[in-house]
């Protein structure tokens, strides 16, 4: 339904607001990736599969496993150790995690007062932490072992960081009062 609206509406509203005619200079969301790191990896198969499962369930993708590109004593950490899982969403799906993100997620946080207005980098690309997997329905709590953080990057094609918070809005992203 996030589609349809990007398809049909969302270009009337951006052309409003900035004043300009030509679509192709609108901001426009490219993808979305999903970081989801387990540290325990590395001693315990088991929770490899558990996490796993986890992110397949809240994007409905296969994700890529990240490994250490350098050892690290100071970190205990070998070269290979496997240390994150990464899903890269575009398309449909990236609308349909945005859509479950802004309407179900986000609204579950504990006093969700609205996100921050400063997590934008120089590009125009948004970051955002969920400390919490299990915030996410899909989510089985039985099965859930251990409570992992889940970094969501949405990389957004724009020349400024306000045009970029400007696409945010328009989609429904819910940015904290200042």
């Amino acid at each position: 339904m996030l589609s349809i609206f990007v398809k049909t509406e969302l270009n009337k509203i951006l052309a409003e607001s900035l004043g300009r005619k030509n679509i192709n200079s609108f901001p426009k969301m490219v993808k979305v990736v999903i970081n989801y790191r387990v540290p325990e990896a590395r001693e315990s198969q088991e929770a490899l599969n558990s996490a796993i499962e986890e992110i397949k369930a809240i994007t409905g993708q296969s994700p890529r496993l990240c490994k250490a590109k350098k050892s690290v004593a100071a970190f205990k950490l070998r070269q290979n150790d496997l240390l994150a899982l990464k899903v890269t969403l575009r398309g449909q799906r990236m609308y349909d995690f945005i859509e479950k993100l802004f309407n179900l997620v986000l609204p579950r946080l504990r006093d969700f007062k609205g996100v921050s207005n400063t997590a934008f980098d120089n590009e125009g690309n948004y970051n955002l932490v969920i400390k919490d997997q299990t915030y996410f329905t899909e989510v089985n709590l039985d099965k859930a072992n251990k409570i992992r953080p889940i970094q969501v990057t949405m990389n957004i094609k724009s020349p400024s960081k306000e045009e970029s918070k400007m696409l945010l809005s328009a989609l429904g992203f819910p940015f904290a009062k200042s």
